[in-house]
């Protein structure tokens, strides 16, 4: 019975919009922009209160770590679900986060699609050259910075099935942060891997955590060796949190 509740508040929290931003799409691009700012702000958060609230999934964004974020920043960050973006949009409302992401996420995912593609997000082919992907990556960061948004990047490249950390890899992050050159905030999310597998997501969600922090801020790092220094303590910083969460100090 509370998994059907728990379905459908998600149904009437974000059916309505999502139809709405797959009509006004095609048709009006501002109009589609409002509709996906609404899904940010407003559904997003209701998601995670309508998962507390009937299946006891906790989301703990650490507040006062958000203290240390400048103005405009890039955001590395470890990848383990879907839920990673909303939960992201939960824990920075405040500001106008733009992701780095596969393209597949901006055809046939409900909510999600229309979304990402009329606040512009960075949509990686699959399959494509490098070099056309970095020229992606370098439009996109020259867009966020003029618009005052927060590039969000994942340099793991795929989501972590386990929980377990990634290699992170570094051409994305060179030519994204050779292009806005924007202090770098590190952060470390943990819980979605255990409800990255929708067939058994309401099985999983119950009396789960979602955890967010930022751990460091660093200068705008420049040339190859300074990026390098900061992506791998970026690694080590998000692994040492992981064992912290994991070891019961949460």
């Amino acid at each position: 019975m509370i998994n059907f509740i728990t379905v459908s508040c998600f149904f009437v929290t974000l059916s309505w919009p999502a139809l709405l931003n797959i009509i006004a799409y095609p048709i009006s691009l501002k109009l589609s922009s409002k509709v996906s700012d609404y899904i940010v702000k407003v559904c997003a958060p209701r998601v995670f209160s309508i998962m507390k609230t009937y299946k006891h999934f906790d989301f703990r964004g650490d507040r006062a770590s958000k203290k240390l974020l400048p103005p405009q920043f890039l955001l590395l960050s470890n990848h383990q679900s879907l839920l990673d973006i909303p939960a992201y949009m939960n824990f920075m409302r405040n500001v106008d986060l733009r992701f780095v992401a596969k393209d597949e996420l901006s055809r046939h995912v409900p909510v999600v699609s229309e979304m990402l593609r009329a606040h512009q997000h960075c949509m990686i082919p699959r399959r494509g050259s490098a070099s056309a992907a970095m020229k992606i990556i370098e439009e996109f960061g020259r867009r966020v910075l003029a618009k005052n948004e927060i590039p969000v990047l994942f340099p793991e490249g795929t989501r972590s099935k386990d929980g377990s950390l990634g290699k992170f890899y570094a051409a994305g992050f060179r030519r994204l942060s050779e292009t806005v050159h924007l202090p770098v905030a590190v952060c470390a999310l943990d819980g979605g891997y255990r409800i990255n597998n929708l067939g058994k997501i309401m099985t999983r969600m119950k009396n789960g955590t979602y955890y967010i922090k930022v751990l460091k801020i660093f200068p705008a790092p420049d040339g190859k060796a300074a990026q390098m220094a900061v992506l791998n303590e970026a690694h080590d910083l998000i692994q040492q949190q992981l064992e912290e969460w994991r070891a019961g100090s949460k």
